[in-house]
């Protein structure tokens, strides 16, 4: 497929792909919680843990929006307390290589991007 050409493509709503890419995983926290439900199920409580600064409600906001596209999967048992899981359906999989690139990527470039800011 010609590049050129597929940049000037748009889908749902006259958006371009990296639109529709942002419009599911963009955010200062949906990237943050991929990264740790790539390892396996994960309940509330250890997402909130795992991500430094986010707050109930916050958390609560982003995963209700990744399960309404479908990304995540929340799973509710009937015990007291409630126990809630969440998971990655196979489109939230299929992110996994994304999450991991610009996870690899940060790491790579953490120096070089602390020496720009500095000097800025």
């Amino acid at each position: 497929m010609d590049q050129k050409n597929d940049v000037k493509k748009c889908s749902f709503d006259g958006l371009c792909p990296v639109d529709v890419t942002m419009e599911v995983i963009g955010g200062k926290w949906k990237l943050k919680i991929l990264y740790h439900l790539k390892s396996g199920v994960k309940r509330f409580g250890e997402l909130k843990r795992q991500i430094s600064g986010i707050t109930q409600k916050m958390l609560t906001q982003q995963l209700r929006e990744l399960e309404s596209d479908k990304v995540i999967e929340r799973k509710v048992y009937a015990e007291v307390p409630p126990k809630v899981e969440y998971t990655l359906t196979k489109l939230g999989q299929s992110l996994s290589p994304v999450v991991h690139e610009m996870a690899k990527w940060g790491k790579e470039k953490t120096k070089q991007i602390e020496k720009i800011r500095s000097e800025n």
